[in-house]
């Protein structure tokens, strides 16, 4: 072989390899799926790395990996279920790698209809085969060409004959959310809050920093960089964005003119009742969000301490401090469960957003479902009890205590702010003229809100103002 043939097959073979470890979309997004389903890292944090990481990825690629991911965690009970009726060798029994292949591929078959099927088996045997599992391409293959060919509605089970079984399969949910969910709420609301998980998340829900600028104002600068922009469902503070690349290439983000928020944790800060030079405690508050409007509404006076009990969490806070520009807040390391002495009945307001099930927000971290027990749910109520217990200690006579939670399980919520009235001097009071008067609730005179996906355009989210006695 001359030097220049051998030369040139040296190039076409470094080109080949160079090639082979390109990751295009559908392996990233099949990376992450694994990184989330066989080792447990959370579906949220994991998939925003993924997309920080790859500067080169076009937005059409992010939107895809995107969905990919997120509608294949979604689904994920479903897309089982489907595999385990077309497959020999069971979904638990298979290599982590194709049963993660299998569902993403599965996922793009029944649920994108702008994929044509042959490009789903062909770039799934193609990505068995990179990876070196070969010798299982042709399964792949056949297990997905068998589905493509027929219809889940043959094989999904009957709402009339097995209710629990249906909508667990349905709406990829787990059996034993859905039964309790049965006992606190009649069937069709079930189904509501079920179906909401899978409705469109087009939208981004942001809260305006009308420290800045108002709502108005910054729907017309997003505007000029291209981003869609309309009003959010119930509060004047709230937009909702789309249309965009990422956050933080949003010059308006950047400068801090606004933040990520969903409307159901903005009631917080009306319902507080904030006056100016309060001070605000807030117990346990990564990313920050409930705490940046309350610092907003004190209207640069007072002073929000926001705690959390990692380094981790407290960077998170501060770099929103840092990105807003308020001089009137802080972040610092400090355990709930541990009572700080120097604040005791130091606080007008103690904001106590604890670590619950999250399942209001299902939605948007459909991970959570899985994950989730029983429990871990009864020993999540306990951890809730502990934080209640010590931090209820901060709060000033007649000052007040916002107790809220991203669920909608009432051992979480009003069954603990029932505990916690009959050990400890508080009692609920109205937050009737805190909210907007179209606010469907019937029991803002009592005192607190519980939210639900589907039925409110919110996430699930249970919120309550206690007045500590005089």
């Amino acid at each position: 072989m001359t030097d220049e043939k051998t030369a040139g097959k040296k190039k076409a073979d470094k080109n080949s390899q160079k090639q082979n470890t390109v990751k295009l979309p559908r392996e990233l997004a099949l990376d992450t799926l694994i990184e989330i389903l066989e080792k447990g890292d959370f579906s949220h944090t994991l998939l925003n790395k993924t997309l920080k990481n790859q500067k080169n990825l076009t937005k059409q690629d992010r939107s895809f990996i995107t969905r990919l991911v997120e509608g294949t965690l979604e689904r994920l009970i479903t897309l089982d279920y489907i595999l385990d009726a077309y497959s020999k060798v069971k979904v638990k029994k298979m290599k982590p790698f194709i049963r993660n292949l299998l569902r993403m591929s599965l996922y793009q078959l029944k649920y994108m209809d702008q994929v044509p099927d042959s490009a789903v088996c062909n770039e799934s045997v193609k990505l068995a085969e990179k990876r070196g599992f070969k010798t299982l391409s042709g399964f792949v293959n056949g297990v997905l060409r068998n589905i493509a060919r027929s219809s889940e509605n043959d094989i999904l089970p009957s709402e009339e004959k097995d209710k629990i079984t249906f909508l667990s399969v349905f709406y990829s949910t787990p059996q034993w959310i859905i039964e309790k969910w049965l006992r606190e709420y009649d069937y069709n609301t079930v189904k509501k809050m079920l179906s909401a998980q899978f409705e469109e998340k087009s939208y981004t829900t942001i809260r305006v920093n009308t420290a800045m600028n108002t709502s108005k104002e910054l729907a017309e600068i997003l505007k000029t960089e291209g981003i869609e922009v309309v009003e959010g469902s119930y509060l004047s503070c709230a937009l909702k964005i789309r249309e965009f690349d990422s956050l933080d290439a949003i010059k308006a983000f950047q400068e801090g003119r606004f933040t990520v928020q969903d409307e159901s944790s903005m009631f917080i800060g009306l319902i507080a009742g904030i006056k100016e030079n309060n001070r605000i405690i807030d117990v346990c508050g990564a990313p920050g969000g409930k705490a940046l409007h309350a610092a907003e509404l004190l209207g640069g006076t007072g002073m929000v301490e926001t705690r959390d009990v990692s380094d981790f969490k407290v960077a998170l806070i501060q770099e929103n401090i840092k990105r807003m520009g308020f001089h009137n807040m802080k972040a610092v390391k400090k355990d709930a469960t541990v009572k700080d002495e120097e604040s005791m009945d130091q606080a007008d307001i103690v904001i106590a957003d604890l670590p619950c099930s999250g399942l209001g927000v299902i939605g948007k971290k459909p991970d959570i479902k899985y994950n989730m027990t029983e429990e871990k749910q009864q020993e999540l109520v306990k951890l809730q009890r502990d934080i209640l217990s010590v931090v209820n200690g901060y709060v000033k006579k007649g000052g007040t205590l916002i107790y809220s939670t991203c669920t909608i399980n009432p051992d979480e919520n009003l069954k603990n702010v029932e505990w916690f009235t009959e050990n400890y001097p508080f009692q609920l009071t109205s937050i009737e003229d805190c909210l907007p008067d179209e606010f469907p609730c019937a029991s803002k005179k009592e005192g607190y809100l519980q939210l639900l996906p589907g039925v409110n355009d919110t996430d699930g989210f249970f919120m309550a103002k206690l007045k500590k006695q005089l």
